[in-house]
């Protein structure tokens, strides 16, 4: 595991998340949550990452340690736990594979007949990706709240 890229990541995270903090118009006392949380979430992909994890397992697993995170900051302070869950796994969406997948399918509806089987393989396995990739954060980030909900029930 390289520590280097660790740190790139979590560094890029935390900008990324606070840039979307200010996006969602959070206070100014929040967007230093709003960096911890885009820090954590890719901090804790790449090492699982790194760990040998797939993409959508790494994701899943950064999703739910944010969620839990912004859950136990919830309920200690009145920072919106929706907020600071959302905001932290946006750096988790895979931008470039959703591009490259993008681009393939583009590439599909350029001709009128494929020619290329590797181009629809390529398109249909980007997309597939993509597709988990955002149901496991999506996932990820629902179960601690049930949890939640479930135990105080």
């Amino acid at each position: 595991m390289d520590l280097n890229f660790v740190v790139h990541q979590t560094f890029f995270g935390a900008i990324a998340a606070a840039g979307f903090g200010v996006l969602f118009n959070t206070g100014f006392r929040q967007l230093g949550w709003c960096a911890a949380s885009g820090a954590v979430a890719l901090a804790v992909r790449t090492v699982c990452q790194s760990l040998g994890w797939s993409l959508v397992a790494a994701s899943f697993a950064a999703a739910v340690m944010v969620a839990t995170a912004a859950h136990v900051r919830w309920s200690r302070t009145n920072t919106s736990q929706d907020v600071l869950g959302v905001v932290g796994c946006i750096p988790l969406v895979p931008g470039a594979l959703a591009s490259k997948a993008l681009l393939a399918l583009f590439a599909l509806t350029r001709t009128p007949t494929v020619t290329d089987p590797q181009i629809l393989f390529d398109s249909v396995q980007s997309s597939i990706r993509v597709i988990f990739t955002i149901l496991a954060i999506g996932t990820g980030m629902v179960i601690p709240v049930v949890a939640a909900r479930w135990r105080a029930a």
